[in-house]
Order: structure tokens, then sequence, then C-alpha cells
């Protein structure tokens, strides 16, 4: 991709910050699998959560910072991070689609590293998994074992775009097609039953378990049904855009940018993202993970339009991560966190916090704009 002079020194000038504070982060946190952050103090959810779903973006922002400055303290956190997830694997019930977050940041990228032979395992077993909670009746990877108490057996959520990617990697180095059938029929399914036609998404579609039918949609972790949770609409973009290069089918990159177009036309003017573009006007909860996935979402669908679009993509993405840069980034070497003001869910009771993808997404991105990244998904 071609940046401005200007783009190109904002960019230099960032990676270098990052690389500053991330060696103290990563010297304070060597035993730590980080979520969120209190008082710019990392928490820990290595014993207590070792299913939480975004365990894998800790080992993530560590391979990445590895890849690009060689240092093998990163490395050596992250080979421990990935050894104590293994607890998930004999935990059937706290097992859900989220393997792909899981275990792509972490096994996955340590095999496309060190050739480690028990990564390799580890990632194909996470595949095997989620291929298990494919429902051919519906052509649906199931999300969860149960939410909010209940069983919900028919339900699918955006986010799993996102987790298809593992499917992806485990058919090309096993050869077997079962995954690439169903990472691509849950794909095909999420076209048509989780993008709407101006572009936005459903966050949750449920189906009858047994017939495979769509009942209807749920507003999840937006604001309501049929409003727009800026999360979703951020797996949504990346999602499909990883779908179409793992899989070239054209339909996946002309989704990625209908949905991107929906995003671009609703950034505020302060470029710092809601929860949901739908959320009164009174509310200001804000969601930075959404803003940082989704520049990089629109940094990998930058290489693969017209030339005359691409324009389109990247100046978005820097819109986004330049105004994250100068008002939501925590650059104290003695905190913690990178990214603030960022919100799990629109109803949750606490808004405005760190989360560790949210700094993994915005290092990823600055990281891609450089030409340094590490390819994850």
């Amino acid at each position: 991709m071609k940046l401005t002079v200007s783009q190109e020194l904002w960019v230099n000038e960032t990676l270098e910050k990052i690389k500053s504070k991330m060696i103290f982060v990563a010297e304070r946190n060597q035993n730590k699998i980080p979520y969120t952050a209190e008082n710019g103090v990392f928490n820990d959810y290595s014993e207590e959560k070792i299913y939480w779903w975004t365990n894998g973006f800790w080992a993530g922002i560590m391979w990445q910072m590895y890849h690009v400055t060689e240092n093998n303290l990163y490395k050596e956190i992250a080979v421990k991070t990935e050894q104590k997830m293994d607890q998930n694997f004999m935990m059937p019930a706290k097992l859900d689609h989220d393997n792909g977050f899981k275990w792509l940041p972490s096994a996955v990228a340590d095999y496309r590293i060190t050739g480690s032979q028990d990564s390799r395992n580890r990632g194909l077993l996470a595949a095997e998994l989620l291929a298990g909670r494919y429902n051919p009746a519906g052509h649906f990877l199931r999300a969860w074992n149960e939410w909010g108490g209940e069983k919900h057996l028919g339900w699918a959520i955006i986010d799993c775009m996102m987790n298809l990617p593992l499917l992806y990697w485990a058919w090309k180095e096993t050869e077997d097609p079962r995954f690439r059938h169903i990472a691509v029929n849950h794909a095909d399914m999420a076209q048509t039953c989780f993008v709407r036609p101006d572009g936005s998404v459903n966050h949750i579609v449920e189906f009858n378990p047994e017939t495979g039918e769509m009942i209807k949609s749920h507003g999840g972790q937006g604001y309501e049904e049929g409003s727009s949770w800026t999360r979703g609409q951020a797996w949504g973009i990346y999602g499909f855009v990883l779908s179409y290069r793992h899989t070239q089918k054209e339909s996946y990159l002309n989704t990625a940018k209908i949905i991107a177009n929906y995003f671009i036309a609703n950034i505020p003017d302060s470029s710092l993202i809601p929860v949901d573009f739908a959320q009164p006007q009174t509310c200001s909860w804000e969601d930075s993970t959404a803003a940082a996935c989704s520049a990089c979402a629109m940094i990998e669908l930058s290489k693969y339009v017209k030339e005359s679009e691409k324009h389109v993509y990247i100046h978005s993405a820097i819109r986004l991560l330049k105004a994250l840069d100068e008002s939501r980034c925590n650059w104290n070497p003695h905190m913690d966190n990178l990214l603030e003001n960022c919100s799990a869910a629109y109803h949750d009771t606490r808004h405005n916090f760190p989360m560790i993808y949210a700094d993994y997404y915005f290092i990823e991105a600055i990281l891609k704009l450089a030409e340094k990244d590490l390819f994850i998904w």
C-alpha cells in the first residue's frame, strides 16, 4: 500500500511508541493472561478464567512484538500463555465457537514462527473441536454452550466470522476439505442471515436447531434488535475479508465492502466509535475495540479492492487509528493497558474501560500499515 510521507512518518512514530511501551508491559506481566486493567494494572485470567474467549490475544500481542523486535522475552511469554491454555481443552463446558480467537494468535502463530509440532497439534485439536459445533441443518456453527443460563442450541453470532480462519488454516494444513466446507457454509449463511441490505449486521441470529429454519435476530451486545453494534460491524468486515483471502470467493469481498461502507458512513465527526451506531445521542459510551478492529479490517480490505478504491479504506483506517492515538491511547509506560474507553456490550453495567483485544488490534493495525505484521488470521 502507498502511504503519503506524513502518514509514513506518523506510522513509524506510533510504532516506536508501541515498542517503547510494550517492553515494560511485558516485563511486568510475564505470568499473567490479562483481559482488562484496573488503574493501569492488568488483571490475570490464567487460572480463574483460563477458558475466557480473549485469552489468545495476549499471546498474539507477544508474537507480534517478537516478530517485529526479535526480543525473546515476548516469545517466552507467548509460549507460556499457550501452554497454560491447555487446561481449557479439558473443560468441555467452556469450549465454544471462539477457538479461533483463542488458538490462532497463540498455538497457530507459534507454529507459523517456530514450526513447533506441539503447537500444530493444539491448533488442529482446536479446529476439530470448532468443526464439531457445526449444525448441518442450518449451516451454522453454534456460538455458545449456554448464555444467560440457557442453552440456546440454535444461536449463531457475527463474531464467528473471525473464528472461521482456524478452519481455513486446518484445511490447508491437512488438505481435509471438511474444514473448508464448514467454514464456507457458515460464511454463506452469514451473508444471507446476518448482513442487512444497508450493510449493517445482526449480532445474534436464532435458528431452529432441528430444521435449520431462521427464527429471528437478537440485539445481543448492541443497543436493541435491529440496531448496529459497532464491534459486530468490525467482526463482519474483517471476517468476510479473511474468508475472501482464504477462498477467493468474490461475494465475500463484496460483502466486506458493503459492511465497511456502512461503517465509514456512520463514523462520527470525532472519529471515536460508539458502542452502537444507533444508541441514543445522549449516550457517551464508546468502544475502542470496534475502532481498532475495523481499522485492521479496512487495511486488509484495501489489499484486494480496485486501485481506485484503496484510498477509501486506508484513509478511513488511518482516521480511526489517529483518533485513538491522540485521544484514547495511554502511552504511559507505567500503565499496562494501551487503549481506553472500550465496552463489552451496550447493556453491561461497566463502560469505557481497557480490554486486551483493543490493544491487540491497534498494534496489529499499526504493524499492517508499516508492513511489519505477522499474519495471524
